[in-house]
């Protein structure tokens, strides 16, 4: 998840975080005004000097004196501001220095009347007018219109545009240079607030990535957080704790929920959610040893980023070994009183025929044994059922297995002729026009029961008047038998359990045992297929059951 960096000696000497915190706290002074200053001062002053340097050495139609005077307020300006501490100062003694620069300049513009030595105005103007706002701006104009025109007195004689011309762009340019400075005075407003507002919402979502964290690390499952690309982007520790007690044990072997049939790589949980898919409740064993291995729960979820794309997967995982456990000491007891309710059954109703079959055997007794026979016999169908669901293994359903060549719409057709008249009392409607020839290679007495138990479920959670739609079909290796009903539905969190032994979903759903589809499934994986459903609350119900078309294709 993320590791805690620590200071380390390296080349030059142990690091002392506690002095760099000290040297984090002590306050920073904000230079900005001494480096303002500095910086406009020297760049006018190296102009001055080189300017200074081509009227020595060439020929100044001017006062030189009275030039050189103003060259060396300049500098005696420049000097005065590196040695200035302009940030202990109010704010506005700064604007003294290019006001001292006007001046000087002003000299430098009596002393040649008629060079445009005025254009070195251009510096101090944009300072005052970009750096001091309005105030600026009205004495910058103020002072170019009283010089200008103290120049135009001393040349009234010999007026030229140029006289005029040099004030008008001083003062377009010292507007320019005041709209830009509010422009970017504005900007760093704006700036400053989205920065503000970044770092505010920065620490509110490292406050609850760390409270997601917190839980993460808090919670008893394993959390895998899958992207759309199909990497693994975050996991949490008890994923990890999962992860570590699984290869404790060696190889990491994955097994279905029976523990015995081994899972497909393409079918591993991760795998599927890389696909695409989301499921509840996938239960998988891992470890290669019966003893030790551990069962995990596993759950997928799909996101979808804002657009509506698919954003990845969270996938949950639950350590559900004691529970499964736990149900397994359940089924074994159970197993164990049925086996032994079994003989005394068989019994009772070998007594039970030979009584009725007795010729002295008065009608009236013989019709209450005829109902007492039904019910011994319904009683180990049930007993059967409950030995049948309570094996630990898948081995003893395979065992009693006698594949043999049939027709899957044949035994589809004889299920849905043996329910008519069940489904005719509450006008349900068999519609058996999907039934396809389709080749199964099974046991017909299994594969019958299975069928029986779909149709018998399919009319008992329809509605009155409903429909129940038989079909089967093949490809050549599988066929597919398929069962829908227009019946009630089934709600998501009742479909993760459906085929679990003993569950009866709904108060709607309570007869039976809970035993069919448990069964169903269990004699359908012996067969090397699988059966699926889909459902919806209300609309109804739909189980496709998966088979070989041939022996070559058992267990494909």
């Amino acid at each position: 998840m993320g590791a805690a960096t620590t200071d380390s000696p390296g080349a030059t000497g142990v690091r002392h975080p506690h002095r760099r915190a000290r040297r984090a706290a002590l306050p920073i002074a904000d230079r900005t005004r001494d480096r303002t200053a500095t910086l406009n001062q020297l760049l006018l002053a190296s102009v001055i000097f080189v300017l200074g340097v081509l009227v020595a050495v060439g020929p100044f139609e001017g006062d030189p004196a009275l030039f050189f005077l103003g060259v060396v307020c300049i500098f005696a300006i420049t000097g005065a501001t590196l040695i200035v501490p302009w940030n202990r100062l109010a704010y506005g003694w700064v604007a003294l220095v290019p006001a001292l620069d006007i001046v000087a300049i002003a000299i430098m513009q009596f002393a040649a009347p008629e060079s445009v030595l005025g254009l070195l105005w251009i510096f101090p103007t944009m300072w005052l007018a970009g750096g001091f706002g309005p105030l600026g701006l009205a004495g910058v104009v103020a002072a170019i219109a009283g010089i200008s025109a103290a120049l135009m007195v001393l040349n009234a004689e010999q007026l030229t545009y140029r006289e005029l011309l040099i004030p008008l762009v001083l003062s377009a340019v010292a507007v320019t240079s005041h709209l830009n400075a509010r422009r970017s005075d504005a900007q760093r407003t704006l700036l400053a607030k989205q920065s503000h507002l970044l770092r505010s919402v920065l620490a509110r979502t490292r406050r609850q990535e760390q409270v997601v964290t917190e839980v993460l690390e808090a919670v008893d499952f394993g959390v895998v957080r899958i992207g759309a690309d199909g990497r693994v982007a975050v996991t949490n520790e008890a994923h990890g704790r999962l992860q570590r007690a699984l290869d404790a044990h060696g190889d990491v072997a994955a097994f279905r929920d029976d523990g015995v049939t081994r899972l497909p790589a393409d079918e591993l949980p991760l795998e599927r959610a890389r696909r695409g898919e989301a499921f509840d409740g996938q239960v998988v064993w891992f470890g290669s040893e019966p003893a030790s291995r551990r069962a995990l729960t596993i759950t997928a979820r799909r996101l979808t980023d804002p657009d509506g794309e698919d954003a990845g997967a969270v996938v949950i995982s639950r350590d559900v070994t004691a529970e499964l456990n736990a149900l397994r000491a359940r089924d074994d007891l159970v197993a164990s009183v049925s086996h032994e309710l079994r003989t005394p059954l068989t019994s009772i109703l070998g007594y039970l025929d030979l009584a009725i079959e007795h010729p002295d055997m008065p009608e009236s007794v013989r019709s209450n044994l005829d109902i007492a026979e039904r019910n011994a016999e319904r009683l180990l169908r049930l007993v059967a059922d409950i030995l049948a669901a309570s094996s630990s293994s898948s081995s003893s359903v395979e065992a009693s297995l006698a594949p043999q060549a049939l027709q899957a719409d044949e035994i589809t057709r004889a299920a849905a002729e043996a329910a008519a008249a069940r489904a005719a009392a509450r006008a349900i409607t068999i519609d058996a026009s999907g039934l396809e020839p389709a080749p199964v290679w099974g046991d017909p007495l299994r594969l019958r029961q299975v069928v029986d138990n779909l149709v018998s479920n399919a009319i008992s959670y329809n509605k009155d008047g409903g429909t129940v739609f038989l079909g089967t079909t093949t490809d050549g290796v599988h066929s597919w038998i398929l069962v829908r009903d227009t019946g009630i539905g089934i709600s998501d969190a009742e479909r993760s359990r459906l085929f679990q032994r003993y569950y009866k979903a709904g108060a709607e759903r309570r007869a039976g045992s809970g035993l069919g589809l448990a069964i169903s499934r269990d004699i359908v994986r012996a067969h090397g297929g699988e059966i699926g459903l889909h459902s919806a609350p209300g609309v109804g119900t739909t189980f496709v059951v998966k088979l070989p078309a041939t022996s070559e294709g058992d267990g494909a």
